[in-house]
């Protein structure tokens, strides 16, 4: 595999130019999908502006000067994925990653400093000794209980990621969609649509005074009444 990444060929979903360069920071394998995270040095560079070079990147990592999910990264390679928190103390910004209409990655700015995170529980396994396994969309994994299901939300407290509340799927909850041609937008769960064999399972989603369908997989609980966490406002 290439550790190396054309601009033109980069994921749709990358809010970059696509002929100013030959090349473009590719990210490493971690936590997230290429398609769904942006490596930190191009938000640095390309998406903040804090820096004109790679090396200045470089040099803004090493000194410790930026936080993802409360926790400092000098990897300029490293993913920052859907719902990840990027801070930068020294000049009190705070962002948070989420989909813009287009469904390309944005990041949103916050009025303050943020510690909950959102997730999605993408799967359960059963460990030794019958202990409850949650693996979530950020690939975390977080011993639970049989109480939690599969797309479920948990709102996590940053950097120990602890459990500060659950969110359950289900009909009247706030939710946002990550994919397809309604990406971005927030809405109510209307209801849920199971589909025999193999394609996936439909979930109809009221935003405004209009119900779209959409699958399942691009439904992620975010609130009550009303979104448990900041969504922010675009840069």
């Amino acid at each position: 595999m290439s550790r190396h990444e054309k601009r033109v060929a980069a994921p749709k979903s990358w809010p970059i130019p696509r002929k100013t360069s030959v090349w473009v920071v590719k990210p490493r394998p971690g936590p997230h999908s290429k398609d769904r995270s942006l490596p930190l040095g191009l938000i640095i560079r390309d998406v903040l502006r804090l820096a004109t070079t790679l090396r200045e990147v470089k040099k803004i990592l090493h000194d410790g000067s930026i936080l993802v999910d409360g926790r400092v990264r000098r990897d300029y390679k490293f993913p920052v994925g859907l719902f990840d928190l990027i801070a930068i103390p020294k000049m009190d910004k705070y962002y948070r990653m989420l989909l813009d209409r287009r469904g390309r990655l944005e990041l949103r700015r916050l009025e303050g400093k943020d510690t909950r995170k959102l997730c999605k529980i993408v799967n359960k396994t059963i460990l030794s000794g019958g202990r409850v396994q949650l693996n979530l969309h950020d690939g975390t994994n977080l011993l639970g209980t049989n109480e939690y299901n599969t797309g479920d939300s948990l709102i996590l407290s940053l950097p120990d990621k602890e459990i500060s509340k659950h969110l359950r799927f289900a009909e009247g909850k706030t939710a946002m969609i990550i994919g397809g041609k309604h990406s971005g937008e927030i809405g109510r769960i209307a209801g849920r649509r199971v589909v025999r064999g193999s394609a996936p399972n439909m979930v109809r989603v009221m935003i405004g005074e209009r119900e779209v369908e959409t699958p399942e997989r691009y439904v992620y609980v975010i609130g009550e009444d009303e979104p448990e966490i900041t969504i922010g406002c675009s840069l």
